[in-house]
This record gives structure tokens, C-alpha cells and sequence, in this order.
């Protein structure tokens, strides 16, 4: 797979996912910040983490799936870890993150 974009922890990402119900097939997005990265190559997953009506959501998708339609980077996270475990304890403004801002446009 070509078209996967640049990301790492902490960015936002709308997962474009392919959902298979019967003979239907439909899109469905799922939008989150990213906790990690996890192996290399073909083997590669991320895990997205959402929270929907009070409750945290994670899901892991391989980077190759063949069910993810298209991955759009909604914004870039301003972070210092590899992986954002951490981000599970916490609740309300101190579960934000920091969204990085790019200073070559300014000029």
C-alpha cells in the first residue's frame, strides 16, 4: 500500500473503514488521536483511540488492511512519546493535546 500519509503519535486521524453486513458494504469513519505505532513493514498497526457518549473507544488497525478505504490526517499532534498509554487515565482538558503549528506558512 502507497497511499498511507505521514503520522505519528498523537495526530488525528479519520480512518476510512470498509464495514461488510451482509451483502452491503459501506463506509464508515472512525476519527481519533493516535496512541502508537507498533512493528514494521507489512506486519505495521496503529492504534486510534476516540471517546463516543463518555466512553473510551480503541481500535487497531494494520497499516496495509485492505478494509481501511483511505487515511486522512485531520491535525498534527504536538508530542513527546512514542506511545500515548498514558492518555488513558486522564479525563476532560487534561486529555487534550496540543496541536503542533507549522511556522513555514508564516512567512
Amino acid at each position: 500500500r502507497n497511499d498511507v500519509p505521514e503520522f505519528r503519535a498523537g495526530d488525528t486521524l479519520k480512518v476510512h473503514v470498509n464495514i461488510i453486513e451482509g451483502k452491503n458494504t459501506r463506509v464508515q469513519v472512525f476519527q481519533g488521536f493516535v496512541l502508537g505505532r507498533q512493528g514494521d513493514g507489512v506486519r505495521e498497526t496503529f492504534t486510534v483511540r476516540k471517546v463516543s457518549f463518555g466512553v473510551g473507544v480503541e481500535r487497531t488497525f494494520p497499516v496495509h488492511s485492505p478494509i481501511i478505504e483511505k487515511i486522512e490526517v485531520v491535525t498534527k499532534g504536538d508530542v513527546r512519546r512514542a506511545k500515548l498509554y498514558y492518555m488513558r487515565a486522564l479525563r476532560g482538558k487534561a486529555a487534550k493535546i496540543k496541536e503542533k503549528r507549522d511556522f513555514t506558512a508564516a512567512k
